[in-house]
């Protein structure tokens, strides 16, 4: 075992899709953006106020934090959450959102993502990845810092992405993982900028800011169990994924497409045995 430092991290170089990981089944009926973002809404005044019942629950609604099904009320709820910044993706056609929230000046840092499926007008599931400072390059400050400062606004049709090209671009961020060897097939922009965990690429807004360099660690990870959340307006797409197999670390990577090239990354990975991984020799 040993801990991989945070160039490792960024595993940015080049990128094949070799994936078969493909998108959920879409669910019988689509939603608008406004019966979304009110259940957005509505979740995240439920935080605030530290109170699930804030929240037009399904009767079986289930609440998954950090991959373990808990009790509402129990984990990130235990407490009221100061919210200094949030985002979020609107699904209309599968009904899912997903949300970046940052609680950075409250009593305890986090960066959480969101997951909420919307079934019948009502939240039937919430699954977040909440974050701390023991977590994948963690740093609260930074990702309010940097995130805040992006935009990420509606785009106008003619830069938008249709919902698979949105996919093909995530997949192929997630196989570089496993084999960096292949040909560059994400579509990156110039400039284009990561945040991962709270590290940036691009502190000083240089306009030929690249998202590629720091090659991964060869063959080290594969990123299985991958689910989408899609929002074509925003062009914008959520991987959800374990950073390993069924028991890896939980983890998700958000991709803003412009005119078809990714001009943003932001990461969130929890490291619940703490932030160390396999040799790629080890176990061969």
């Amino acid at each position: 075992m040993f801990r991989v430092i945070a160039a490792v991290a960024f595993l940015c170089c080049t990128f094949s899709i070799k994936s078969m990981a493909v998108e959920a089944p879409v669910t019988g009926s689509m939603c608008t953006r406004a019966d979304l973002q009110e259940k957005v809404d509505k979740y995240l005044d439920a935080l605030k106020q530290g109170d699930t019942s804030r929240m037009p629950l399904a009767a079986e609604a289930k609440y998954i934090e950090n991959r373990k099904e808990i009790a509402f009320g129990a984990g990130v709820w235990i407490s009221p959450l100061k919210i200094d910044f949030h985002r979020s993706l609107l699904d209309v056609q599968n009904c899912e959102t997903f949300t970046e929230i940052i609680s950075a000046t409250g009593s305890h840092q986090y960066v959480i993502g969101t997951r909420l499926k919307i079934v019948d007008d009502k939240i039937q599931e919430i699954e977040a990845l909440v974050t701390d400072r023991d977590d994948w390059l963690f740093n609260a400050d930074n990702y309010l810092k940097y995130s805040s400062q992006e935009t990420w606004d509606i785009l106008p049709v003619e830069k938008r992405s249709d919902r698979q090209t949105l996919i093909k671009a995530a997949n192929a961020y997630f196989d570089v993982f496993k084999d960096p060897a292949g040909a560059n097939e994400v579509p990156w922009n110039i400039p284009c900028a990561r945040l991962e965990g709270g590290i940036y690429t691009n502190p000083d807004n240089k306009p030929d800011a690249s998202c590629t360099g720091g090659p991964p660690l060869e063959g080290s990870v594969e990123i299985t169990n991958r689910r989408f959340v899609v929002d074509l307006d925003m062009g914008t797409v959520v991987g959800l994924a374990n950073f390993g197999d069924e028991n890896g670390w939980p983890d998700s990577h958000i991709f803003r497409l412009e005119n078809g090239k990714v001009r943003y990354v932001h990461t969130l990975t929890v490291c619940p045995d703490g932030c160390e991984l396999p040799s790629p020799n080890e176990g061969r």
